[in-house]
């Protein structure tokens, strides 16, 4: 069983997760999904391409993450100041800027790795996640708040304690 810790235990300190569907057309897959699946019709009209509405999804991004920091944060009973280091979604630089940004963590104790492998979707967090650990950068006793946004319009975030 999974449960939030207390005092300075190890493990899942606090999450947060929300969605809103009513905006996943700004950020989706037409085809090549579980609905319609991958097909020569669907490659030969180009459906299996993500479409985004970049300037909307930027905002939404932004919001989001930065509801889901301050969520996290205060059911941890935390600051930003009790993080070792923030890991975002690495889907772009000013997305990870606006979002260290809001959540008072200055850009030198955030993880960036989208410059190297750009975004990698679902995997960025737990990419970064182990170059992190694999750096030396955190270790056991660390405090670290993670926070993501996604396709579909979900996000959330987690304080872990390594």
């Amino acid at each position: 069983m999974l449960r939030r810790t207390r005092g300075h235990s190890k493990g899942i300190l606090s999450s947060f997760m929300r969605s809103d569907g009513a905006l996943a057309e700004l950020l989706w897959r037409p085809a090549g999904g579980g609905v319609e699946p991958f097909s020569p019709d669907v490659f030969a009209q180009k459906r299996q391409f993500v479409r985004m509405a970049g300037r909307e999804v930027f905002k939404h991004a932004v919001r989001s993450m930065a509801e889901a920091t301050d969520r996290a944060l205060d059911a941890a009973r935390l600051t930003a100041a009790d993080i070792d280091l923030l890991i975002p979604h690495q889907a772009n630089i000013r997305i990870i800027e606006a979002t260290a940004k809001h959540a008072n963590i200055p850009m030198d104790k955030v993880y960036v790795n989208v410059d190297r492998f750009g975004n990698t979707s679902a995997a960025s967090v737990p990419i970064a996640l182990d170059e992190a650990i694999e750096k030396g950068i955190i270790g056991e006793g660390s405090t670290v708040l993670l926070v993501a946004f996604g396709a579909g319009f979900t996000w959330g975030s987690m304080v872990v304690r390594l």
